[in-house]
C-alpha cells in the first residue's frame, strides 16, 4: 500500500508508547520515586517524536512555500524512509523548485541584459522622480555632465538651471532643446521624455542627445546647398555680360582706329563716354567673377591630410609668421600649452588657416585698445578632448549678433567678406571637432576649437 510504511510506524510508535505509559503506571506502586519521573520523561519525548514524525510533511511543505515567498531556491526536499508517495511529494516540491530556479536565473540574465545596454549605449539616460531622486543613471549620462553619481537633479545646477528645469518640467512624450555652456564646451542637448509607474512611485524616464554636431553638420549643409545655387544663378548671368562687354570695347576700338584714318566721322566724346561705360561694365563684372569665385571656395575645401601635428610647433610657427606685425601694432603675443607635449592629429595648413584667421580678427578688434593681447591656449579639457583657444582683450561681440557670425556672407567689417569664420568651421567639422565663440563686449573674446 501507498501509506504501508508510513502506518506501520505511526503503529509501532503507539504501541511503545501504549506500553511505556503502562509501565508508567506500575511504576506508581512501587517504592522508587525515581522510575515514574524518568518513564513520564521518556513518555513525553516519545509523543513529541511521535508528533513531529506524523507533521514532517506539513513542516516540508510549510518549508516549500517559505521558500518560495523568500526566494531561497537553493534548498532541496528529502523526505525518506516515510513511503513512495512521500518520496513523490519530495520530488514534486523539488522540481517546482528547479523550475523556479530556472525562471528567476533567465529573468536576472534579462535583468542584466537590459542594464548592459542602458548603461553601454552612447544616449544618455536619466529615470527620477518628480521631487528630483534619481533611480537610474547610465554611464553616458554621467560623461555627459561629467559626474561620479548623481542622487538628485538639483545637483546638476551649477552645470544649468535651465536644464533642471526642464527636466523637472518635461512632460511624457515632450521633446525640448536645451543649450548648455560648460566652460569651453557648448551643448545643444535634445532631452526626449517617458513616464512610468512603478508600484506607488511615477517614474519620468529622460533620454539626452547632445546633437550640436548634428546641427552644425545640417547647417552647413545647408549653406553649402545654398551657396551652390547662388554661385551657379550669378555665373549664368555674370559671364555673358563680361564677354560682351569685352567684344563691344574691342568694337570701338576698331571705330575709333577708323575714325582716325578718316574712313568715318563719329562723335569721339560720344564713342569715348560708350567706351568708359563698357570698360565700367567690364571692370564690375571681372570683379563679380572674382567676388563669386572666392565664395566658391566655400564648398570646395579639400579633405584634411591628416598627420600627428605637436601643438607647441604649430603655435611656434604662427609666431614666427606674425611676430613683426604684433610688433607694429604693439600687441602682446602670448602662447601656453598644457601639456607641453600636447599632440593633436590634423591637417597643419587648414588648421594654420583657421588660426591666422582668427589671430587677424582679434587684430581687428584690438585696434585702438590700450594694452592689447592676443592669447593662443591648448590644453585638454575635462572630457580630455583637445582644446585650442584665441583670447583677446578686444571690444568683444554683441550678444545679438555672436550667433551670427559663423552665417556665411554675415560680417561686422566694412570691408569684410563674411566667409572667414564660415570656412573656419567647416574645417574644423571636417576634423570632426566644433567651434564655439564666447565674449563679453568690451572686454573679451574666446574662440574655442575642441578637437
Amino acid at each position: 500500500m501507498v501509506y504501508k510504511k508510513f502506518r506501520t510506524n505511526v503503529l509501532i510508535r503507539v504501541i511503545v508508547l501504549s506500553a511505556t505509559i503502562f509501565l508508567f503506571f506500575y511504576s506508581l506502586e512501587t517504592r522508587f520515586y525515581l522510575t515514574p519521573v524518568l518513564i513520564g520523561i521518556v513518555i513525553v519525548m516519545q509523543i513529541v517524536w511521535l508528533f513531529r514524525y506524523t507533521d514532517r510533511t506539513n513542516r516540508e511543505l510549510a518549508g516549500f512555500l517559505e521558500s518560495i515567498r523568500y526566494a531561497e531556491f537553493n534548498r532541496s526536499f528529502r523526505i525518506e524512509g516515510m513511503g513512495e508517495s512521500f518520496n513523490e511529494l519530495a520530488k514534486a516540491f523539488n522540481d517546482v523548485i528547479k523550475d523556479f530556479q530556472a525562471v528567476r536565473s533567465e529573468k536576472e540574465e534579462h535583468f542584466h541584459y537590459l542594464q548592459s545596454i542602458v548603461q553601454n549605449i552612447d544616449v544618455s539616460i536619466i529615470a527620477f522622480q518628480r521631487d528630483g531622486s534619481v533611480e537610474l543613471v547610465n554611464k553616458a549620462a554621467k560623461k555627459l555632465f561629467q559626474v561620479a553619481t548623481l542622487k538628485n537633479i538639483h545637483l546638476l545646477e551649477p552645470l544649468s538651471k535651465e536644464l533642471v528645469q526642464t527636466l523637472l518640467s518635461i512632460q511624457p512624450g515632450e521633446n525640448r532643446l536645451v543649450k548648455v555652456q560648460d566652460n569651453e564646451d557648448l551643448l545643444q542637448l535634445s532631452i526626449n521624455a517617458t513616464e512610468l509607474r512603478i508600484k506607488d512611485k511615477e517614474i519620468v524616464l529622460v533620454a539626452i542627445k547632445n546633437i550640436q554636431s548634428f546641427l552644425e553638420e545640417q547647417e552647413t549643409e545647408a549653406w553649402q546647398k545654398l551657396i551652390r545655387v547662388l554661385t551657379h544663378e550669378i555665373m549664368n548671368s555674370i559671364t555673358p555680360i563680361a564677354s560682351l562687354s569685352s567684344t563691344l570695347d574691342i568694337m570701338l576700338k576698331d571705330i575709333i582706329g577708323e575714325n582716325k584714318s578718316g574712313n568715318l566721322v563719329v562723335d569721339m566724346d560720344t564713342v569715348n563716354e560708350i567706351q568708359q561705360a563698357l570698360q565700367t561694365i567690364n571692370k564690375r563684372s571681372t570683379g563679380l567673377l572674382h567676388f563669386v569665385n572666392t565664395y566658391r571656395n566655400l564648398t570646395r575645401i579639400p579633405q584634411p591630410n591628416f598627420r600627428i601635428l605637436k601643438v607647441h610647433d604649430l603655435f611656434s610657427h604662427i609666431s614666427l609668421l606674425l611676430e613683426e606685425e604684433m610688433k607694429k601694432n604693439g600687441i602682446r603675443f602670448i602662447m601656453s600649452v598644457e601639456p607641453h607635449d600636447l599632440e593633436i592629429s590634423v591637417d597643419e595648413q587648414l588648421i594654420e588657416q583657421v588660426l591666422l584667421n582668427l589671430i587677424k580678427n582679434s587684430m581687428h578688434a584690438l585696434e585702438g585698445r590700450k594694452d592689447p593681447v592676443i592669447e593662443l591656449k591648448a590644453f585638454l579639457n575635462k572630457r580630455g578632448r583637445a582644446t585650442l583657444q584665441v583670447y583677446d582683450n578686444g571690444q568683444g561681440i554683441l550678444p545679438d549678433v555672436i550667433d551670427k557670425i559663423f552665417i556665411p556672407f554675415f560680417t561686422t567689417k566694412p570691408s569684410g567678406s563674411g566667409i572667414g569664420l564660415s570656412l573656419s568651421r567647416q574645417i574644423i567639422r571636417l576634423h570632426n571637432g566644433t567651434i564655439t565663440a564666447s565674449s563679453t563686449p568690451g572686454k573679451e573674446t574666446v574662440f574655442t576649437m575642441t578637437f
